[in-house]
């Protein structure tokens, strides 16, 4: 199922899409309030819920809702660096022997369509195209061989950078976090449609041109080693977003760099789930705020 988080008329809702149409399931159960309650069910009640939601929840066109954030405060949102052996051939930077692991803070979330702010505190604001995994199950010390039950979904992930003040600190989390720098999107397609995850074409573009062209079968470390890794050390629960890396082709090792600017647009597509797109627009003069 593709799992979407949408407005229409000023009402908030949960629904799946289907046939160029999201069908509302909000008010069909009330433990399905939120994406992540539905990736807990087993594959029964989602199969009853999908007949229930298409035989009496509100039917919308895609093309008359705003698609949201499927995931609008994810308790942890991870990523993983260098995790594409080309993306590490253009950094100059060392195989890693692990995963290289940091944060982006919840904050930073914005859905579909919505405007990236060039921040004014930076002058090097990059984009990266990215596979993201979202966890259905509360787990720790997940083997490897049994991540893909842990895993509910997946949806794709900008992981915008500001890339001098990510240099500020070896964590990064400085330059990953800025707000509105984590598009995600534009819905969650459970596991059982994406089937296997490791072999999905993923492409960038920046104003129609394309920058980023790989396959999630280039991993270093795949879906699966990353949530063995990550739960090893912490409880993973039901909404946690892990973005598995990006690939080569990032703008601030292009000669001469090409950061993004004001009226820039992203597009990412993931095969298999579909296309982020986002434009970027200066940071509004009124974004300061003490409440």
């Amino acid at each position: 199922m593709k799992l979407a988080r949408f407005e229409s008329s000023g009402w908030t809702g949960i629904g799946i899409v289907e046939n160029g149409a999201v069908f509302d399931c909000s008010g069909i159960a009330p433990d399905v309030a939120a994406i992540p309650a539905i990736l807990q069910l087993d594959v029964e009640a989602r199969v009853e819920l999908r007949r229930a939601a298409l035989g009496r929840g509100r039917e919308h066109a895609l093309a008359d809702v705003t698609l949201l954030a499927p995931i609008p405060r994810p308790g942890k949102f991870l990523c993983v660096g260098l995790n594409y052996l080309d993306h590490i051939e253009e950094t100059g930077a060392k195989r890693p022997v692990r995963p290289t692991i940091f944060n982006k803070q919840s904050t930073c979330v914005i859905g579909p369509g919505a405007l990236i702010h060039k921040p004014r505190a930076s002058e090097q604001m990059d984009y990266e195209g990215e596979l993201g995994i979202v966890i259905g199950r509360r787990c720790r010390h997940v083997p490897k061989e049994r991540a893909a039950e842990v895993i509910g979904g997946f949806l794709i992930v900008n992981d915008v950078s500001a890339r001098d003040w990510q240099a500020h600190s070896p964590t990064w989390t400085m330059g990953k976090s800025f707000d509105t720098h984590g598009p995600t999107g534009p819905w969650v397609v459970t596991t059982d449609e994406i089937g296997d995850p490791h072999r999905l074409d993923i492409r960038t573009w920046v104003n129609g041109e394309l920058r980023q062209n790989s396959n999630t079968r280039h991993l270093l470390f795949n879906c699966y080693d990353l949530v063995e890794y990550l739960s090893t050390a912490f409880t993973l629960e039901p909404g946690d977003i892990i973005a598995t890396g990006t690939s080569g082709g990032v703008g601030f090792k292009m000669t001469p760099p090409r950061y993004l600017g004001d009226g820039d647009t992203v597009r990412i597509e993931i095969q298999e789930i579909g296309d982020l797109q986002n434009t970027v627009v200066a940071e509004p003069a009124n974004s300061g705020f003490i409440e």
